[in-house]
């Protein structure tokens, strides 16, 4: 079965090969997506099509959320990147200067902005945890601290898929007696009235897309038995929290208790407009709200990690700065000043500083082919 490309929703005048590179990455297969374009402030594009259920052939709507997977780390790092602006953190200062515990094995000089751009040496769990051991968010951060890294920390760098967000809170948690998340609610989404979150109630949840695999999604999910590939695929599943594939019919992020779990890493929920409305926020003052400074987004831009990571993917290679991906081989942009981070199986946040643009990209079908290079070629010509 095909589905027909068709969208739904507001595009301006001129933004119409946008929305025609938008549907072109859309699956044939029966799935949907959504994509918000905001510029100076003001929403250009929001946009939808297709199904967000495949299952019961529910049509994507406005009020449509889909999961974001590690687009929630952009959205966790702006949180960072106001203790930053308020000046409560210092990236270059050591973990263990907020985090004594976290010195254990040689942890300890780590500097706080490189343990958020993927160098702490703790990219996975030595032992496996269930999901019933992630809803201790403390007690997470403490075995965490207490373990062993997996390679020198600070001299490599390996994708923390989900321990990222342990090490973010924590950072948060022990600079101001408040999660990450609470901080993000109140300080961000409520401001902006961003309908996004990491830990979705009954409300929202009722309006989430059910998620599905491509079969390339799920054969590059199998790995090829490396050690190498084995601990990039552990960092996903934690041993055994999550399928490597990230979804396997109820299981994974089709679970509402994952979508309920509050990972700041990972489990953010919502639609295409609010995530690009945050990140237009971060650039250029939106809705009379500037979340950070230009010199706050320059320190989370500066590049911390970049090349062939100690166990990961081959070329081309993405980069990172404190807690977001920015421009790179790896990560497509429309400038320099580029910053936010991409999901898994092709979701997007970013903001641009140099053209003023948030983008928001979400899809219910998970696949390899990354959806976002076309749509920037098309809005290049029109900024």
């Amino acid at each position: 079965m095909t589905q027909t490309r068709t969208a739904t929703g507001h595009v301006e005048t001129g933004f119409e090969p946008v929305v025609d590179a938008f549907l072109d990455g859309i699956s044939t297969e029966p799935s949907g997506a959504a994509l918000s374009l905001w510029i100076d402030g003001r929403e250009v594009i929001n946009v939808w099509a297709g199904l967000a259920n495949a299952e019961t052939g529910a049509e994507w709507t406005a009020d449509t959320v889909s999961a974001m997977f590690s687009v929630s780390k952009g959205l966790s790092a702006i949180v960072i990147g106001r203790l930053v602006d308020a000046g409560l953190l210092d990236l270059d200062a050591p973990m263990s200067s907020i985090w004594p515990e976290f010195a254990a094995h040689g942890k300890g000089a780590v500097s706080i902005g490189d343990g958020l751009a993927h160098r702490a040496g703790v990219s996975a769990p030595r032992d496996d945890l269930e999901m019933s051991d992630l809803a201790d968010t403390r007690s997470w951060a403490a075995r965490l601290a207490a373990q062993e890294p997996l390679w020198a920390p600070g001299e490599a760098y390996s994708y923390h898929a989900l321990t990222y967000g342990t090490i973010a809170d924590e950072i948060v948690w022990r600079t101001t007696g408040r999660t990450l998340i609470e901080v993000f609610d109140e300080e961000i989404a409520a401001p902006l009235g961003a309908d996004v979150s990491f830990a979705a109630d009954e409300g929202m949840l009722a309006h989430r897309t059910r998620l599905t695999t491509s079969p390339e999604w799920d054969r590059l999910a199998v790995g090829d038995g490396t050690a190498e590939t084995d601990w990039a695929l552990r960092a996903l599943t934690l041993g055994g929290s999550f399928p490597p594939a990230l979804v396997v019919g109820d299981r994974g992020f089709n679970d509402p208790a994952v979508a309920s779990a509050g990972l700041p890493a990972a489990t953010a929920l919502g639609t295409a407009s609010a995530v690009a409305r945050i990140w237009s926020a971060v650039v250029t003052p939106t809705r009379g709200h500037r979340l950070l400074s230009d010199e706050a987004i320059e320190a989370l831009l500066r590049v911390r990690s970049s090349g062939a990571a100690v166990f990961g993917a081959a070329a081309p290679y993405p980069a990172w700065g404190a807690g977001v991906q920015v421009a790179s081989p790896g990560v497509p942009h429309l400038s320099p000043r580029f910053l936010g981070h991409g999901g898994a199986g092709g979701q997007a946040g970013f903001g641009d500083l140099t053209f003023r643009v948030g983008i928001g990209y979400c899809r219910n079908r998970l696949d390899i082919v990354d959806a976002m290079p076309p749509i920037y070629e098309a809005l290049r010509p029109l900024l």
